[in-house]
């Protein structure tokens, strides 16, 4: 089997030139001390139909409505295949990918079961096939409070999970928006440990809020989650900004896999604008990590669509963590006209929530289609999950641990 670096290889890309877009070195240098990167390019382009639903599932979309969105009519035969805001990379080529919440909210997502989809993208023929997946549960009672299910399934309901990593042993660590909580999984699906809370954090739809005033927006819990390149540590970070924070500042907070306890040690991320918000976040090295960060239009009204390489070490000592713009997902040389499109290539979603490195000067980006409500390609039609590969216009010079695959 031909794995993907090698296909996204094959395609033979040339060099793309200088962007001549928002941040130029100057400004890139400012913020993080590097020497900055030049415009990046689509090299692959697959995509699957947005009406895609598990074979042989329950139904959902009961809670809302009957009335069409983007022509799609609620409620839906079986559960979708989309939402994609967590990639896995597997050892066989494949990927792992988590759907979120279900359908936007806590009140409309009771009957969306929470599951990671095992997909492969073709990037040669522009298709995604679905090979199957794992439904979330908890059989062992570790969630303290009342889940939706008496058969202890999970749902959209219980929890808004946005971020995953797989560990060596097949387990794998999800973030939660809802608490926001860190979940631990078995390799098939089953809730290893008590969801564990934020020490001094807590959204709206946290069940143990009791009356309490929360100090995060609804579902701004831990939309991106990187482990360590040494796997000791998880790095989970918010979505919103905590009460009392600056505004337009995110915490990433350290997690001991080890002790199974938060270490005290935070950093800042500084979001470009403080309407924007970050969509994934990945370990390149020990310091440095991808985030993707977005603002929340789409189509034609989309502007900000970027990955940043953020450098915990704050050479600039301006109390956040570096910035340097490794490439503009609105903003992509496509030389060779991947995917059908012109000589740029736009990724217009409202939420883009997926960023894996494929090899050191290539990742892969999804969208999260919020299905059915997300029409960014095409106005009035719900969006496809897409699956893209850039290529990055210098390497990351990542850690090789950085590519582990399980």
């Amino acid at each position: 089997m031909i794995g993907l670096g090698a296909v996204v290889l094959a395609l033979g890309l040339s060099a793309p030139a200088l962007a001549d877009g928002h941040d130029g070195p100057a400004a890139q240098q400012a913020r993080g001390g590097d020497h900055g990167f030049g415009r990046a390019t689509l090299s692959g382009f697959a995509s699957l139909p947005a009406q895609t639903f598990v074979p042989g599932s329950e139904p959902s979309g009961a809670q809302l409505g009957t009335a069409p969105v983007n022509g799609v009519t609620p409620p839906f035969a079986g559960q979708p295949v989309q939402g994609f805001s967590g990639v896995v990379r597997r050892r066989d080529g494949t990927f792992e990918v988590l759907s979120d919440n279900g359908y936007g909210g806590k009140a409309n997502s009771a009957d969306f079961l929470l599951r990671i989809q095992r997909i492969k993208p073709d990037f040669r023929a522009g298709t995604v096939q679905v090979l199957g997946g794992i439904d979330l549960s908890d059989p062992g009672k570790h969630v303290p409070f009342p889940l939706t299910r008496p058969d202890r399934r999970l749902t959209g309901a219980d929890f808004d999970i946005e971020s995953i990593v797989r560990n060596p042993d097949g387990t794998y660590w999800i973030g939660d928006e809802f608490g926001p909580f860190l979940l631990h999984f078995s390799a098939s699906g089953a809730l290893l440990e008590a969801p564990i809370a934020l020490p001094g954090v807590k959204a709206p739809e946290n069940p143990t809020l009791g009356g309490a005033t929360p100090n995060l927006a609804g579902s701004k819990g831990f939309e991106g989650m990187a482990r360590a390149v040494d796997g000791r540590h998880l790095y989970p970070l918010l979505e919103g900004t905590v009460s009392g924070d600056p505004a337009g500042t995110l915490r990433i907070n350290e997690f001991d896999l080890r002790d199974r306890a938060y270490t005290g040690r935070r950093w800042v991320y500084r979001l470009e604008a403080p309407g924007n918000a970050i969509g994934d976040m990945i370990a390149v090295d020990r310091d440095r990590f991808l985030v993707i960060e977005r603002d929340n239009e789409q189509g034609d009204a989309a502007r900000f669509k970027r990955i940043y390489l953020a450098d915990l070490r704050d050479r600039d000592k301006d109390g956040a963590v570096d910035k340097t713009l490794v490439a503009d997902l609105l903003d992509l040389a496509n030389p060779q006209g991947v995917g059908g499109f012109g000589t740029t290539f736009r990724f217009p979603f409202q939420t883009i929530e997926d960023v894996v490195i494929l090899d050191d000067s290539t990742l892969g980006v999804l969208n999260d289609n919020n299905f059915p409500f997300s029409a960014g390609r095409t106005p009035g039609k719900p969006d496809n999950d897409e699956f893209i590969t850039v290529r990055l216009s210098r390497p990351l010079d990542a850690d090789p641990r950085a590519y582990r695959r399980y």
